[in-house]
């Protein structure tokens, strides 16, 4: 008997327990349910590069450990981003195209740690970019295909830092 009540109570603190994850999932998805990323890519847009990716995270700008939930970047994803001459596409899996204009596009480098995710130094791009609401935020992503010899990931941060110079800059990429 007395396991049979032993495993009640630890049955019972597990449904809490799952309980209360899904009760702090939806308040944080009704808290951000303001911040929306821009769909669709512009027409004429020039492809210029394609790279294969893991979407891990979106975060409050220098705050890595805070998630948003940036509709339609609410969920870890695979998914291809691809550089144009007018910015960067975000093409998740079961998503929407996400199209981050130059002109949104504030800064990007590596990082290390983000919520959920730690990888080896540097294994992470860190884009920072602004909403539809102009909060600036920071998207987490891992590029995982290769380009034969050459750094992939290095290829794709040198792309998305030439869109964000342009921007600076006021030129088109």
């Amino acid at each position: 008997m007395n396991q049979q009540i032993a495993g009640a109570v630890v049955l019972g603190v597990a449904v809490l327990l799952i309980l209360a994850g899904v009760w702090a999932w939806r308040a944080r998805l009704r808290r951000d349910s303001g911040l929306t990323a821009p769909l669709g890519v512009p027409e004429h847009a020039e492809v210029q590069a394609r790279y294969e990716t893991l979407y891990v995270a979106t975060t409050r700008h220098d705050h890595s450990l805070e998630r948003l939930a940036v509709r339609p970047l609410v969920y870890r994803a695979r998914g291809e981003l691809t550089i144009t001459d007018r910015g960067a596409a975000l093409s998740l899996d079961g998503s929407p195209t996400v199209f981050l204009a130059s002109a949104r596009l504030i800064g990007a480098d590596r990082a290390t740690v983000t919520i959920d995710r730690v990888v080896e130094p540097g294994g992470l791009i860190r884009l920072a970019w602004r909403t539809d609401d102009g909060t600036v935020v920071d998207s987490y992503l891992r590029i995982t295909g290769d380009l034969g010899n050459t750094d992939a990931a290095g290829a794709a941060l040198t792309d998305l830092q030439r869109l964000c110079a342009a921007s600076e800059t006021g030129e088109s990429a």
